[in-house]
């Protein structure tokens, strides 16, 4: 049976809460806290595109992947900036859903590019010689494309099944817009849409994590059977990328079960703070930067100059 619907303008986030001149604390570390991941992520696409000896696969997934970072900071800590300030905390409801599209863009390129990059890797460690003619730079630019167009495409189509459902309601209880609380607010049936995500994340989420783990169970077994400097080399190119891949789905793990199932039971704050972990991309920079010898040698010889 379908509820009741009214013409819906704009969306109430009610898990912001009055928190006094505290605002202003929380408005300079989170600009703090967006200004870094921009510097960083910008910084580190610069030195990558600039620098011939960065043009490999493994650094052209990595650009991708800090454009897809810059994505995801710019379409979340703007609008929180500006919720953080106001004394009432509504979005419209097209505003809200191209935050949503842009969100989910984000998610999507981030487990994918994660998932290609361990493949990358394992071709590396336990091909290397064929590894050059495999990832080619043609091979890479065509796997990055698709990556892309198909998170576009595939949340396009998905919000074309949502929008023109109406709302029995206007209130969710996030601090930035999400798909799946706005789909609870529809008055009428959304099977299409909760089937097409099902299928999605049965299909090509699964088949993304069995690629992982596929790709880092051949590369355990060549490190426990090649030799030290075989295994020096998967330490080095893998250590950041497992790190990198573990931060991401421990965030988009809790996000997906509170939203869907609402089964782990958090203090208010710390519940805000897990939605938004898997939303704030400053660890990957900071893996990469710090931990690949190629582009920490680059940072420091540009720090160096800079100096002089």
């Amino acid at each position: 049976m379908q509820k009741n619907s009214t013409q819906v303008s704009y969306i109430i986030l009610s898990a912001y809460f009055d928190t006094g001149h505290l605002k202003y604390l929380y408005f300079i570390i989170i600009m703090l806290l967006y200004m870094v991941m921009l510097g960083a992520n910008v910084l580190l696409i610069v030195i990558i595109c600039m620098n011939r000896s960065l043009h490999e696969p493994m650094y052209m997934f990595l650009c991708s992947l800090f454009v897809n970072e810059l994505l995801g900071s710019t379409s979340l800590f703007p609008f929180l900036l500006v919720q953080i300030l106001s004394d009432v905390h509504t979005v419209s409801v097209p505003l809200c859903f191209l935050q949503i599209y842009c969100l989910y863009i984000y998610g999507k390129v981030e487990i994918f590019t994660l998932g290609v990059m361990s493949y990358d890797r394992y071709v590396a460690i336990c091909f290397p010689l064929q590894y050059n003619t495999q990832m080619t730079h043609y091979t890479v630019g065509k796997i990055i494309s698709f990556i892309w167009l198909y998170a576009a495409l595939y949340f396009a189509v998905v919000l074309y099944l949502t929008l023109p459902l109406p709302l029995c309601g206007n209130i969710i209880d996030k601090v930035y817009c999400d798909f799946y609380s706005i789909a609870k607010l529809a008055c009428s049936d959304t099977t299409a849409s909760k089937i097409l995500g099902l299928v999605y994340l049965f299909t090509v989420f699964f088949s993304v994590i069995l690629l992982i783990i596929f790709s880092y169970m051949k590369i355990l077994k060549v490190c426990f059977s090649g030799s030290k400097q075989t295994r020096q080399k998967a330490i080095s190119t893998c250590t950041p990328h497992l790190t990198s891949l573990l931060n991401f789905s421990f965030g988009a793990f809790f996000e997906i079960t509170q939203s869907r199932f609402n089964v782990i039971h958090v203090p208010h704050m710390f519940g805000v703070f897990l939605s938004l972990y898997w939303l704030t991309p400053l660890f990957n920079p900071l893996l990469y930067g710090l931990n690949l010898s190629k582009i920490r040698n680059i940072c420091i010889r540009a720090t160096v100059c800079v100096r002089r």
